[in-house]
């Protein structure tokens, strides 16, 4: 029941932001005297409208988005009014038709800056200082987590019978005690105790720790395992020596802020998440061949790109598993990804027609500047085979995406 609680719960979210994205696009044109006929949400049959002035309102049967109708978007649209011609979109200058068009990428920034604002607050944000490279983690003090077993092969995997017991828990050492030295050797940080670790021979060996602000030391019996170099995941596996530890990173992973600091903290998120998601964006062809392994029965890459579909069931399990700040996340996300997905310069998406509109002004210009005359709008029609191959390959993209996601999903709690 909570699983489907969640579902309904971040279907509804989503639903409620792509209206709003369209009534950013209603409100600012109503607001710069554009003409706008309808304002639906969802496709279909209509269930249910009224009009108030020159506009239709109303619900539709099927809750996959909406729409709102503009009249004369291009000087192509065929169906405007004569009486209605003055007031055609088109006709508006450059840069009213920008903050029309613009309006629904930025409602989907503003729902994720006001989300993430909250969410500092009430929920915490990512700690900006958490350790997330190898190199951060690397930099850490060697502060110890004791494993409950030594895997002996090069495997990533959970501890199973027959495995040999952790040479450090044996040898007295605790959860939280931190490393200074390994048989003389100084150790600085998690990066030098690995270093030192592995450079000393399997067998008995002396370890020097800090526990509760106190030295002490123990005889530790070195397991001998089999690992690929440090630094390098797929280089040559040798034999070497493992102390049966992790390590416990000492910082929070969320931080909670007062309402004046969150307006930093969500600016400096905003920006990371800026940068997160225009790399995610240009990894998405590389990102293909994994999602097609996944529907044929390979193991789904917790990093292949989700559709909307996989990400209501994220939001289904993070309520089941009571995880309200995945939950919140996977919102704000999913918003700032539209946001910046609408603003690429190419047609259907806003920014293609934005793009379009400041190509139109800066060739009027140039060809003033040369005594040439306006060459006048673009011509819609001749975009259209570059707007139905858009519309191709993301409907193609988004179909298999959808299907890894119903026949393959991410899960991220373990069931």
């Amino acid at each position: 029941m909570a699983y489907l609680l969640g579902v309904v719960l971040f279907a509804l979210a989503i639903l409620v932001s792509v209206s709003l994205h369209e009534a950013g696009h209603m409100l600012t044109a109503k607001y710069f005297g554009m003409k706008v006929t309808r304002y639906f949400v969802g496709f279909g049959p209509t269930i249910w409208s009224f009009r108030r002035g020159e506009t239709e309102y109303g619900l539709k049967a099927i809750p996959l988005g909406g729409f709102c109708k503009i009249v004369g978007m291009t000087p192509q649209d065929d169906d405007v009014d004569p009486a209605d011609e003055p007031r055609v979109m088109w006709r508006y200058p450059v840069w009213k038709r920008t903050i029309v068009m613009g309006a629904g990428a930025v409602t989907h920034f503003v729902l994720a800056i006001v989300a993430l604002w909250f969410a500092a607050i009430f929920m915490g944000l990512p700690n900006p200082n958490f350790p997330t490279t190898e190199a951060q983690f690397r930099a850490e003090p060697a502060v110890v987590s004791l494993a409950p077993c030594v895997v002996v092969e090069n495997a990533a995997r959970q501890c199973q019978p027959g495995d040999p017991a952790s040479p450090a828990e044996r040898a007295g050492l605790r959860n939280g005690d931190r490393i200074t030295a390994v048989n003389g050797a100084p150790v600085a940080s998690w990066g030098d105790m690995l270093n030192v670790v592995r450079a000393t021979p399997p067998g008995p060996a002396t370890v020097s720790y800090v526990r509760d602000g106190a030295p002490g030391t123990a005889k530790v019996d070195l397991a001998a395992v089999q690992r690929p170099p440090l630094g390098n995941a797929t280089g040559a596996v040798g034999p070497v020596s493992a102390m049966g530890v992790g390590l416990a990173v000492q910082k929070p992973t969320m931080i909670k802020y007062g309402p004046i600091d969150a307006f930093g903290a969500t600016g400096r998120f905003t920006g990371d998440m800026a940068v997160g998601t225009v790399h995610a964006m240009q990894r998405i062809p590389e990102k293909v061949p994994a999602l097609w392994s996944a529907i044929t029965g390979e193991k789904r890459d917790l990093d292949t790109p989700i559709s909307v579909v996989g990400a209501t069931r994220l939001g289904g399990e993070a309520v089941q598993n009571d995880a309200w700040q995945i939950f919140v996340m996977l919102f704000i996300s999913l918003n700032f990804f539209i946001g910046v997905f609408q603003l690429l310069p190419l047609l259907p998406l806003d920014g293609g027609h934005m793009a379009i509109a400041w190509f139109e002004r800066v060739r009027s210009w140039l060809y003033a500047r040369i005594g040439r005359p306006d060459p006048g709008r673009v011509d819609y029609m001749k975009l259209m085979p570059l707007t139905y191959a858009v519309i191709l390959i993301g409907g193609a993209f988004t179909l298999l995406t959808v299907t890894a996601d119903v026949v393959n999903p991410i899960t991220l709690f373990s069931r």
